[in-house]
């Protein structure tokens, strides 16, 4: 996975009828684009995310 500031981690739910969690990537903290990233959710907590095999990246742009 590789990312960049300004783009968006989806996360997919894992039960049906839930919807899935956006995230607006605010840094990047590993090496060429890779995890962990400091992200914004949508309800405006930040959190440091290393994302499993659910999530994947929109990229801005």
């Amino acid at each position: 996975m590789e990312a960049k500031v300004g783009d968006r981690l989806v996360v997919e739910s894992r039960h049906v009828g839930e919807p899935r969690k956006l995230a607006e990537v605010l840094e990047v903290r590993g090496a060429d684009g890779s995890p962990p990233y400091l992200v914004r959710w949508t309800d405006g907590h930040e959190g440091l995310v290393f994302p499993g095999p659910d999530a994947h990246v929109e990229h801005a742009g």
